[in-house]
Order: structure tokens, then C-alpha cells, then sequence
């Protein structure tokens, strides 16, 4: 089990004295498993807990599950779970909602943004493009080249240049004058990279020039000529990094709504899906009511 984790609680002590129902949403990734509580009655996001998935998602959602009801005084009124280890995950809680993330991520982005048109969604290892109209989703595609703009990549080049992502992200924000880099493949976008600064490219060009070859790459492969509607809302990891949101400003020539806690979407979502699954049911028991699950022996956590 990771000991690094990235772990936010967000409770309202006061809030809980009065709160009658949590619903949990999960979003079981391949770098990070999310996990968040809300409100059934309101939508309010409680708490929330982000672990490194390493290769151990049962383990992990298992561990999270744990810690919420921990911190939490209300009653579990149901699970939901999405991502891309949902299917094992969901069946091994007995969650009440498994659902695909596209689902979820677009139910995040109009419940904060009902206008939404565009979702714009790069988390660890994919990305994905959602268009919508009316608050319903009217098509959407993901990448289908390489890592090459995935979360997961960018932190890999930002540890080669001995930066962590908020530096990285200021360095972005300060190019005058990008450089030109392939954003097709990781190895040539590497490449690419260390010839410019061997011959002399400012790092924070190098960066900046990074950041336009991966969202041009994106929009490219993913939205394959497709027209990018405003409003267009960022959700992932991927949006906490001001250079990437820089970089589709200047591309799309758009103003990109960066989403309230980008990184959750996918379990808000989640959690939204099974709150108004309730509001249709009032009355039916769950399958996390009617059988309350050990989760201290479930996965290695």
C-alpha cells in the first residue's frame, strides 16, 4: 500500500451534526484512485481522499472506504464507483452504481456549469474529449496515439528537468517565446525538448512549447476536426497545471473554464449519478443498506 499519499479532508464538523445521508463516489484510476463524500440532500462535497493507485486498486478503494467512514458521522446511503478498475472494484464493494467515466465526467461539468458545450478531460494516463448540448452528452472520443499529454507524462518530463508541477506550470506561464516540439510520441517530444535546450532554448520556452505540442496533439487526435464549443470546461489532474490551460487559451482562442476541484470530477460524478438514482427510489434499499460490507479485508490495505 502507497505511504505517499495526496489526501485532502474537507469536513465540516458542524455541517455533520445535522446531516442525515453520505453518499460515496469512487473514481478508481490507473495512477490515482479519488474518493470523494457529498450530501445526499444538497450535493455538498464533504471530504475527499486521493491515493496513488500502484497497481493495487481493490487495496486502495478498500483503504479509502475505510478512512471516509472513519471521518464521517452520517449514514452511508450508497456507493458509486467509475474509472478504469470500476468493474473489479464495484463488484468487490457490492457498490450500488458502476458507471463509465464519460458518464461521470460529464455530470460533473453541468452540475457546476449547466451550459457546458466542451469537456476538456486529461487525467494520469488518458484524456478524453466530451461534447455536449442540453446537459446531456452528444458525442465524445479519447486519445488514441500514446501517453504523450497525460498527466503521467508531463510529471515524468517536469522530474527530468528537476522541477516539480507548480514551478513547471510558472515556468509555462512566463514563455515570450515557445519552442517548436513534435507532441506526437514521447520519445520524439523528448527529443525534441533536449535538442532545443542544447542549443541554447529558454527552459521556460522549452516548457511553454511542451505544453502547445501536447494540447495541439490532443485536440488533433481526440477531436479529429471536430469544432471545440464554448463553454469549454477543463476537468483531470491535468487542469491544475495553469501551463496547459495557457496553452488551449492560445490554441482555441477561448477562454477554458478550469473546473471546481478538476481532479475529483470523475467520483463527484460518480456520486451525483447515485444521488439522483435516490431521488427516483425514495424508499428502495441499496445494496450497500442491505448489506453492510468489511472492507478491512478486501484488497492489501
Amino acid at each position: 500500500m502507497p505511504q505517499n499519499s495526496c489526501t485532502r479532508t474537507d469536513t465540516v464538523s458542524h455541517y455533520l451534526n445535522y446531516m442525515s445521508e453520505i453518499v460515496i463516489g469512487i473514481d478508481v484510476g490507473s495512477v490515482s484512485t479519488k474518493t470523494v463524500a457529498l450530501c445526499d440532500r444538497d450535493s455538498e462535497l464533504l471530504t475527499s481522499i486521493c491515493y496513488p493507485t500502484c497497481g493495487d486498486p481493490l487495496g486502495v478503494a478498500s483503504r479509502s472506504l475505510r478512512e471516509i467512514s472513519q471521518t464521517l458521522e452520517g449514514n452511508i446511503s450508497g456507493i458509486a464507483v467509475t474509472g478504469s478498475a470500476r468493474e473489479l472494484v464495484g463488484n468487490a464493494i457490492e457498490a450500488d452504481i458502476i458507471k463509465n467515466e464519460i458518464t461521470c465526467q460529464a455530470l460533473a461539468a453541468t452540475h457546476f456549469y449547466p451550459s457546458a458545450r466542451t469537456i476538456i478531460e486529461i487525467g494520469g494516463q488518458d484524456s478524453k474529449l466530451i461534447f455536449l448540448r442540453d446537459g446531456l452528452v452528444q458525442d465524445f472520443s479519447m486519445n488514441t496515439v500514446c501517453a504523450a499529454g497525460t498527466g503521467s507524462f508531463l510529471e515524468h518530463q517536469a522530474r527530468r528537468l528537476g522541477l516539480d508541477m507548480s514551478d513547471f506550470a510558472v515556468r509555462a506561464a512566463n514563455s515570450q517565446s515557445p519552442v517548436k516540439i513534435a507532441g506526437r510520441c514521447t520519445v520524439f517530444t523528448e527529443s525534441d525538448m533536449i535538442h532545443a535546450q542544447q542549443t541554447g532554448a529558454a527552459l521556460n520556452d522549452v516548457i511553454f512549447g511542451l505544453c502547445l505540442a501536447l494540447c495541439n496533439n490532443f485536440l488533433s487526435d481526440a477531436g479529429r476536426a471536430r469544432v471545440v464549443e464554448q463553454p469549454v470546461i477543463f476537468q483531470g489532474g491535468v487542469a491544475l497545471n495553469s501551463g496547459m490551460v495557457r496553452a488551449f487559451e492560445k490554441i482555441l482562442n477561448a477562454t477554458i473554464i478550469v473546473q471546481v476541484r478538476p481532479e475529483l470530477t470523475g467520483a463527484i460524478g460518480a456520486a451525483l449519478l447515485l444521488i439522483k438514482d435516490l431521488e427516483h427510489n425514495k424508499g428502495c434499499l441499496l445494496r450497500s443498506q442491505t448489506r453492510r460490507i468489511s472492507w478491512d479485508g478486501m484488497g492489501r490495505g
